[in-house]
């Protein structure tokens, strides 16, 4: 049995269901992954194996009817508050936060019947797309133990990718769920802000961050993602960005009738020539199934992206400077590294702010004015797959692409507030995952997850080598 760690967790809710394993079989076999793989990847950070066994074996005592999740061990990042797990968004400014209550998102788990397994590492106050920090060190790609698994969310995607975990939550202000997603071959979704509630975030999803932040659900298939996505979604009264949106259901003839447009790059940062042709790929696999697919790229998308740098990058640097004022030499180099780029740049001032803000409105009104031509759109979500441990800058085709461009094409859907997803659809020379991105407007996530789901027949989650290894020796 010890390949159900790589199954879906729709496929192990089954299992569960149908009692040919119990919670507390399915949490020990999880607990042997862990500690198979933990070491080489170091996705976990926060793990008590005696702690996962009394929460499986606890289900069975609760008397209460099992929940849509029950039995299914999660992981969380460590920037949702987890009640008794440590939340330190990797910062040593941070060390020994606990939490002594539950972010909404892991109470609606917990009454879902999730086991939850422990908390996921990231990069320092999460700014980085590279897991790695001072208090535990860098987490490796299960494709490539060589390469960096992303950021921020890459704890999580490591963890899910390799079945130490069968889903969990990330969250993501400007790509942290989807960059690595793309990069180990898994799924995620960021939700449009307010539909999962950000109650329990460190640092708040507030202010400006309200829209560009949000807590997302990652998982090895977009049925998992859409499963995560219907269980627990919903308004909270202490989200304010929150909107009474009910789950909505639409036909496969209903999303046939919705256009889809694409495009390859956004004309100032070249792709790999393989992930050009992943999206051909998802492209091809849409029109065959009926779908009408067109070329389409928005005007708007460099203003949000510069105003998404403005809000992201240099007032969230404002932010980390107060919070590390004298503190300066206990920073992580990978902290550091973020903090030069935007310290290139002048402080914002009130004025600027305050414009910024507004013109968020703007230049979101003019984007979905574009997409309602093509509601939904189809794209990279990175220039490049997973790269090597502190690489910051790559040749594609003679152009020199920086760490922070390379990863623009998930930005602009923060600024915008609407749901983006991402599937893994193609594979790099050097054999690594290529995910492709599908975006919407804002509240269109059962649109977005649905037209995934049509790709996801064509393309799957496949394990990593490394995982299927371990696996084979164990059993052996």
């Amino acid at each position: 049995m010890s390949d159900v760690v790589l199954r879906s967790a729709v496929e192990m809710l089954t299992m569960l269901r149908a009692r040919k394993v119990s919670p507390l079989e399915l949490a020990e076999e999880h607990i042997r992954q862990i500690d198979r793989l933990n070491p080489q990847l170091n996705a976990l950070i926060d793990f008590d194996a005696d702690r996962v066994r009394a929460q499986a074996a606890a289900l069975g005592q609760s008397g209460r009817a099992p929940g849509m999740l029950s039995g299914l061990p999660m992981s969380v990042k460590a920037s949702i508050s987890v009640a008794g797990h440590r939340c330190e968004t990797g910062s040593p400014l941070n060390q020994g936060h606990i939490p002594a209550r539950d972010a909404i998102i892991v109470s609606r788990m917990r009454q879902a019947g999730a086991v939850v397994l422990g908390t996921t590492n990231c990069p320092e106050f999460l700014m980085a797309y590279e897991t790695d920090n001072c208090l535990y060190g860098r987490t490796s790609n299960p494709w490539d133990l060589e390469r960096t698994a992303g950021g921020s969310s890459g704890g999580e995607s490591a963890a899910i990718a390799a079945g130490l975990s069968a889903a969990g939550f990330g969250s993501d202000s400007g790509g942290s769920v989807r960059v690595p997603a793309h990069f180990t071959g898994i799924c995620a979704l960021k939700p449009t802000p307010g539909r999962i509630p950000g109650d329990g975030h460190l640092p708040p999803c507030a202010g400006p961050f309200s829209l560009l932040g949000t807590i997302g659900p990652m998982a090895r298939t977009i049925e998992d993602v859409s499963l995560l996505f219907r269980a627990l979604s919903g308004p909270a009264d202490t989200d304010p960005i929150a909107a009474p949106v009910p789950l909505q259901q639409h036909s496969l003839e209903d999303l046939h009738q919705v256009p889809i447009g694409f495009f390859e790059d956004d004309g100032l940062t070249s792709v790999t020539p393989e992930t050009r042709q992943a999206v051909r790929s998802a492209v091809a696999s849409l029109r065959r199934q009926g779908f009408r697919v067109e070329p389409f790229r928005p005007c708007a998308l460099e203003e949000a992206r510069t105003l998404w740098w403005k809000i992201f990058v240099r007032g969230g640097t404002m932010l980390i400077d107060r919070m590390i004022a004298g503190q300066r030499a206990m920073l992580s180099p990978i902290l550091e590294d973020f903090l030069s780029i935007a310290h290139a740049e002048a402080p914002l001032s009130g004025e600027e702010l305050l414009s910024a803000w507004v013109d968020c409105d703007r230049v979101r009104g003019k984007l979905l004015t574009e997409m309602r031509q093509y509601p939904i759109l189809l794209m990279p979500v990175c220039s490049v797959p997973a790269f090597r441990h502190g690489e910051r800058e790559w040749n594609i085709g003679g152009q020199t692409v920086a760490y922070l461009d390379a990863m623009r094409y998930t930005q602009w859907f923060n600024l915008l507030g609407g749901p983006a997803a991402v599937i893994p659809v193609g594979r790099s020379a050097e054999n690594l995952p290529i995910g492709i991105q599908i975006a919407g407007r804002p509240y269109q996530d059962e649109i977005v997850l649905g037209i995934a789901a049509v790709l996801e027949q064509d393309f799957r989650y496949l394990p990593p080598p490394l995982a299927n290894q371990e696996l084979r020796t164990a059993s052996a």
